[in-house]
């Protein structure tokens, strides 16, 4: 009976021995993916970055651009109300017809949204003559 027991917790040894091998050998091949994956997700990450860092870049420049052109056009919002505060040609006539009855360039600018410039070349063509 004593050579029994021993064969038997020899066999039972041998057999968990075995299972610690074969557990061992999967746990070293699930560790080997795991690392398999982590290089690939760092090397995403890697071109993530140099793809955030050019987006970036390209976002700087347009800023840049969109300032610049901001810079450049920002009177003309300035211009285009000064026109239609001017409304149509009709308002150069109506001064026009002002000037002819001796309304000053002042006046012509005040009322018709004429610039100081256009009111005295509107007053100088077309005002009365003065008689010296």
């Amino acid at each position: 009976m004593t050579a029994d027991i021993n064969t038997i917790l020899a066999l039972t040894g041998s057999i968990l021995g075995i299972f610690a091998i074969v557990f061992s050998l999967f746990a070293i091949a699930a560790v080997l993916r795991c690392k398999s994956r982590c290089l690939s997700v760092e090397s995403s990450l890697a071109a993530l970055r140099r793809e955030l860092e050019l987006a970036s870049s390209i976002s700087m420049k347009t800023g840049r651009r969109v300032r610049r052109v901001e810079q450049e056009h920002a009177g003309v919002a300035e211009r285009i109300d000064s026109l239609e505060l001017r409304g149509s040609v009709q308002s150069f006539d109506q001064a026009i017809d002002s000037a002819r009855r001796g309304t000053e360039s002042g006046r012509l600018a005040q009322q018709f949204g004429l610039s100081r410039s256009e009111a005295d070349l509107v007053t100088r063509l077309h005002g009365r003559k003065k008689i010296a």
